[in-house]
């Protein structure tokens, strides 16, 4: 609600760390946590302004906090939007935007090999509300042009995607959704505005699961779409508030103090991802690696001038073998025999992360939307920490060296 009374013109950098709301009376240095459902108000008067939104003022957490609007804030000056809106989960924020810029009729064209739960989401529960999804390849923009119809609202993007990581032509599918008169929005969960920020290549809304990258250490939940003030702030906003999708102040001040070390993480992370890319490229029980850091990904020059020339933190990879009940074996081999890496389906984290895709985030997917996203059982993905690089690579050679 406060300007935090910066200078023009900052990079991102110095943003991640210095746009907040303006401090309190007593001056902290660190934003303050401000852990409280409602506030108090002078007199009735007041009261009476502040939830009519005659006059600025917090009333509820619900529908405003200051923790919360400090991440608002800080996310959306990164991404080079007008405002952000925060909610739950990674999830809830595409609910958010479903619901809002969606009406029953309305059609969809989104890529097939998004994450699982967002084809899901777009795929069987929105068709309960009567919105249609057509899934195309991500990597086709022929396709995706296609694919409109009468009907079509939005185009939705995740680039790059979980877990492939392929990409899409962020300014190539604006065009397309301009020339028709449609939105696009894209998922920059996997980057960051540190790799690269969607609404300069043209997007109309930016979605984020905040609890992967931004936060950065597995801690909290959290969610949000960056946008325009009159989509985000007067659309979405009320939305949010009156269906509670909002995110909690404690959640909210932790990936608040997250984006402080953001530009430092991602960066350390996509170097060491792509050193680890490269050494798997060469281990003869890896089928191939998914990275869009190497020279050899089809889409490695789109990546290099999209993604600020950083491959990101996540990876991907196929173990040999044949068939794919030997296929999910050796890959289940492979995961299991880590002992520094975790086991677990969140990435971003500081630890690195290794799971089997085909039976986590995509586990609930039929075999043909899998196989249609690329999603094979050999198929494991690693989101690469902070440890010493020569650590993972003796814990995933536990596995890669033992393969019968």
């Amino acid at each position: 609600m406060t300007s935090s009374s910066l200078p023009e013109g900052l990079h991102p950098e110095t943003l991640a760390v210095r746009e907040a709301t303006a401090r309190s009376q007593w001056g902290e240095h660190s934003e303050a946590l401000y852990l409280t459902s409602s506030f108090v108000q002078s007199d009735c008067e007041t009261a009476a302004q502040r939830f009519a939104n005659a006059e600025l003022g917090y009333t509820y957490t619900r529908t405003a906090n200051p923790t919360v609007a400090s991440f608002e804030r800080r996310l959306a000056a990164m991404e080079g939007t007008e405002c952000a809106v925060a909610t739950s989960t990674g999830m809830s924020a595409i609910l958010l935007m479903a619901l809002t810029v969606l009406k029953s009729g309305d059609h969809v064209v989104a890529s097939q090999s998004m994450f699982g739960s967002t084809l899901k989401l777009l795929g069987s529960e929105m068709a309960r509300f009567g919105i249609e999804t057509s899934f195309v390849s991500q990597t086709d923009t022929q396709a995706w042009e296609a694919a409109i119809r009468p009907n079509t609202r939005l185009l939705f993007a995740e680039t790059p995607t979980n877990p492939l990581g392929d990409l899409c032509d962020i300014a190539a599918l604006a065009g397309i959704a301009h020339a028709h008169g449609l939105l696009l929005a894209v998922d920059n969960s996997f980057c960051s505005p540190v790799l690269q920020r969607p609404a300069e290549l043209g997007a109309d809304l930016v979605v984020y699961s905040g609890t992967k990258i931004l936060e950065g250490q597995g801690r909290v939940m959290a969610g949000a779409v960056c946008g325009s003030a009159a989509l985000v702030d007067k659309i979405m906003g009320p939305f949010m508030r009156s269906a509670g999708l909002n995110l909690s102040p404690f959640n909210a001040w932790v990936v608040l103090k997250g984006l402080e070390t953001l530009g430092l993480r991602v960066r350390a992370q996509s170097a060491a991802a792509l050193e680890l890319a490269q050494w798997l490229a060469q281990h003869p029980q890896v089928a191939h690696v998914h990275y869009s850091g190497l020279a050899s990904h089809p889409q490695h020059q789109l990546a290099m001038r999209q993604q600020g020339g950083l491959g990101g933190p996540v990876l991907a990879f196929d173990v040999a073998g044949q068939g794919s009940e030997q296929l999910r074996a050796n890959a289940f081999h492979v995961i299991d025999s880590t002992r520094v890496c975790s086991i677990t389906a969140n990435l971003g984290d500081v630890k690195t992360t290794i799971t089997h895709p085909a039976s986590t985030s995509h586990g609930r997917l039929s075999e043909e939307q899998r196989r249609a996203a690329g999603i094979g059982q050999g198929l494991i993905r690693v989101s690469v920490g902070l440890e010493h690089l020569d650590d993972l690579k003796a814990d995933l050679l536990r596995g890669l060296d033992t393969l019968a």
